[in-house]
């Protein structure tokens, strides 16, 4: 199945946020680059190191915002993943760069949820899709309402 076209086209605001042309939504850009350990025996990344690349991509949204994961876990919330879902259209090899897309997407009174594109850097195929869903709880394991700074950043970015 080919994936609607994602074309990413600056933002009002500064790098790194980009806006679809397409759906017209907004979304943190980062780079990264494949390793070889991110490979499988057929050359191509192993569909589980994509899910790697989303934990890079959403750290690098929260830190760019503002409130990276260090402080939030120092305040006393985790948001541990409880479901994610990927949808593959073309691989990445070796050494091929690579653009995260990332953006919050669901806010919920104790869980919330992040979208995700990850393209090739020069073709600008889309290599997947998918999301992951958060739970928020305490130190101690708890679910708990999502901290007020995370819904902030969810009522806060561009839609």
């Amino acid at each position: 199945m080919k994936p609607a076209p994602f074309v990413p086209i600056p933002a009002k605001e500064e790098e790194p946020f980009v806006q679809d042309e397409n759906g017209g939504s907004y979304w943190h850009r980062c780079r990264q680059r494949t390793l070889y350990a991110d490979t499988d025996r057929s050359q191509v990344v192993y569909h589980a190191n994509y899910l790697r690349y989303f934990e890079y991509g959403r750290a690098s949204l929260m830190r760019e915002i503002g409130y990276p994961y260090r402080e939030i876990e120092q305040s006393g919330y985790v948001y541990p993943i409880i479901e994610v879902g990927v949808q593959y259209y073309r691989p990445l090899y070796y050494d091929d760069p690579m653009v995260i897309y990332t953006r919050p997407s669901e806010l919920e009174r104790v869980r919330l949820r992040f979208d995700y594109v990850i393209t090739h850097e020069e073709s600008g195929q889309i290599a997947c899709k998918g999301f992951t869903r958060h739970c928020a709880v305490n130190a101690n394991g708890t679910p708990v309402e999502v901290d007020e700074k995370t819904a902030g950043i969810w009522e806060k970015f561009p839609r």
